[in-house]
């Protein structure tokens, strides 16, 4: 299926906490929905910090979900990550997560959006 929509920021640039169960993004419309392209990863220390994302429910990451588990971003250093044809992201859908060290990474979301 080929999306109509318009290329945007979908989410971020946004400092991850250590908490691993922090809503990352969420699109609240049940009449769009977001088709995440490419997400990107920015450790700004000097040490590697590890990320790790889910796709579930508010607040939570259950097993079985996991987008990146534990994945090292090097120091100083800026990681993409693509999804093709596209992460389809609907209201009831949030990416969920965190990294071992608060605010050492930016994260941000670069997709399309589609009414439906």
């Amino acid at each position: 299926m080929a999306l109509s929509g318009s290329l945007k920021r979908t989410f971020g640039p946004l400092a991850l906490t250590n908490t691993l169960t922090t809503n990352v993004y969420n699109q609240g419309s049940a009449l769009i929905f977001d088709s995440i392209k490419q997400i990107i990863v920015t450790n700004k220390t000097a040490g590697a910090v590890t990320f790790s994302l889910w796709l579930g429910a508010t607040g939570a990451n259950a097993a079985g979900t996991e987008l990146f588990n534990g994945v090292s971003i090097p120091a100083n250093t800026t990681q993409s990550y693509f999804f093709t044809p596209g992460l389809k992201m609907l209201s009831t859908d949030f990416l969920v997560g965190g990294a071992s060290a608060a605010t050492s990474l930016t994260i941000t979301g670069i997709g399309e959006q589609v009414v439906v």
